[in-house]
């Protein structure tokens, strides 16, 4: 998955989603069952909007992502607010001397970007090794729900003056899985004429049963199951599911 061209108008087409929702739930899901530290290791940071958030709110915050053009924005947008954002380019599931957190987090459905069984059970290690014991994990997914039904064969526009899209999206190769093709139109202001953009994102997701086996595996007690930012157990038409996990103090 490439987002070169794609970092620079995601915030645009990101304006409307709840990051606050995911701040609170690190905010009382880590005063809940954490160790009361501070220290945050956000994994796909992005362009950095939930990690600055988080810092707004007094934690201190370390940034990875795959992409080294998303980090660039989150470089940009962290140096002109002027707070201290440290960001690493590496794979979720090969993370190496990042050091330990009090907290990890992988938002706004990143997990379901590996491809493979073992890329998901490999970061669920490295998140592992990355935590203070009774650390907390915390990370949400697609729901199944929300990949076979509502992603299959279905088709989304919007029209903007800055940015316009068309993303369709199909059945992937893996049960559980699509393909999101998606065609960006992006106003160049010099011109007044639009670039066009062509991206191919993969997810995949897995029954939250086989997700919390994974997690038990790699040494981690599942606190809570959640769905959609509420303290409430999913049900069959929950679309994000959030987990709560605690880096089990014997393993």
């Amino acid at each position: 998955m490439s987002y070169e061209g794609f970092a620079y108008i995601y915030d645009h087409l990101m304006e409307d989603v709840p990051y606050d929702g995911w701040v609170d739930f690190v905010q009382a899901h880590g005063e809940r069952y954490g160790n009361g530290g501070k220290r945050v290791l956000d994994i796909a940071c992005g362009t950095g909007e939930i990690s600055l958030k988080l810092i707004e709110s007094g934690y201190e915050v370390t940034g990875v992502d795959l992409s080294s053009d998303m980090l660039m924005v989150a470089r940009e947008k962290a140096d002109r607010r002027g707070v201290a954002l440290p960001l690493f380019n590496q794979d979720m599931a090969a993370l190496d001397g990042l050091g330990s957190y009090d907290v990890v987090t992988i938002f706004c459905d990143s997990l379901n970007y590996l491809e493979t069984e073992e890329s998901v059970k490999n970061t669920f290690k490295s998140v592992h090794a990355h935590l203070e014991q009774n650390g907390v994990f915390l990370f949400d997914v697609h729901s199944l729900f929300k990949m076979d039904e509502i992603f299959m064969d279905s088709s989304f526009t919007l029209t903007d003056e800055e940015v316009s899209y068309i993303w369709e999206s199909f059945k992937g190769e893996y049960p559980h899985s699509v393909e999101h093709e998606l065609t960006f139109f992006v106003r160049e202001e010099a011109t007044g004429l639009y670039e066009r953009v062509e991206e191919l994102h993969k997810q995949r997701t897995y029954p939250v049963q086989r997700y919390q086996a994974w997690l038990e595996e790699a040494g981690f007690t599942v606190k809570e199951i959640t769905a959609d930012y509420k303290d409430e157990s999913p049900v069959e038409e929950s679309e994000r599911i959030f987990f709560t996990c605690v880096k089990n103090t014997e393993a």
